[in-house]
């Protein structure tokens, strides 16, 4: 990760690079002016070209540009929607503060510098930062996978019933090795409503059929908040790939589905375990090197969940292999 200081003032850019440096971060630029920062990100440059950097430290007040205005150029330019800004301001200056996240600041640490809070900041934006890095691979990965699928029709790759990708399109998903790197942990969860066979004889097709739209789309929203590919097979179970989550964050994935389903209180006088319908989930993590990998990983987790399912229900079960 690339850190770029801009400051006017030297010794303060060399008390902030000397901060950095302890912390690990040895990756580290500066910048005397807010010209001189534009020039470093190569701000209004060609858009097709990679940042290279990962998150400024920017000082409000400077001399001809002040730091406000340098945060809203870099802004405009496509490649750092997204990059952490963290302002550093005086506290006698803090009125300015508005004006700066109104201009696209991320965050701000005062002067002097203290230097765990600063380190606290920069790590904190960092992550954030790496996490977001990730998801927009994954979309960017499964866009490109989609556009590549074959001669296959838009129409055929999403369940009618639920508006979840088709289960076969998790499979080819998976098996597209030359689509992934290898070595990679992923995770693949299977969901599974509990007693729904004897929920649709009970309630009827059409009942069935609203709950699992209303769970569907649940899911959706899920899905999209976190990044994630959600699939549904005829049967009514729901698979999940999650790339590159380890398996506490499988877990707690697989958890929040159950959630999920538990949190829209659809009646079910059929279930044991609640007054209404409940999810089991298998969430199965591991490293792939290959397609068949990828296919293990999701028969596993779909025969996990139909035992958890036979088990009783409600509850995760998450294992690394």
């Amino acid at each position: 990760m690339r850190i770029l200081i801009v400051d006017d003032a030297e010794d303060s850019r060399e008390l902030t690079e000397a901060a950095l440096l302890s912390a690990g971060y040895d990756d580290v630029v500066t910048a005397a002016s807010g010209w001189e920062a534009l020039k470093t990100l190569d701000v209004g440059g060609p858009s097709d070209q990679q940042s290279n950097v990962d998150l400024v430290l920017l000082d409000i007040v400077m001399p001809e540009i002040d730091g406000i205005e340098c945060c809203a150029r870099i802004r405009n330019d496509a490649r750092y929607t997204d990059i952490p800004i963290i302002m550093v301001t005086t506290l006698d200056d803090m009125d300015s503060l508005a004006n700066a996240f109104v201009a696209g600041a991320t965050d701000y640490i005062t002067k002097p510098i203290n230097r765990t809070e600063l380190v606290a900041r920069v790590r904190a934006a960092l992550k954030l930062k790496a996490e977001l890095d990730r998801r927009q691979a994954r979309e960017h990965e499964l866009l490109t996978f989609l556009s590549n699928w074959g001669d296959r029709r838009a129409d055929i790759w999403i369940d009618e019933a639920t508006g979840l990708f088709v289960g076969e399109v998790a499979e080819a998903y998976l098996t597209a090795a030359t689509k992934h790197r290898t070595d990679d942990t992923i995770s693949v969860l299977a969901l599974s409503l509990d007693r729904f066979e004897i929920y649709k004889a009970a309630h009827g097709a059409d009942a069935s059929q609203s709950a699992l739209s209303q769970i569907a789309q649940a899911i959706r929203r899920l899905a999209a908040t976190v990044g994630i590919v959600a699939a549904a097979y005829r049967n009514g179970t729901i698979v999940v790939i999650a790339p590159d989550y380890a398996a506490n964050a499988a877990r707690m994935l697989g958890d929040s589905l159950c959630s999920t389903v538990s949190k829209l209180r659809l009646q079910n006088s059929e279930s044991i375990v609640s007054d209404h319908l409940t999810a089991s989930v298998a969430a199965i993590t591991g490293k792939v090197r290959s397609a068949i990998d990828r296919v293990h990983l999701l028969t596993l987790a779909i025969s996990k969940v139909q035992e958890v399912a036979a088990a009783g229900g409600n509850r995760v079960l998450a294992l690394a292999i």
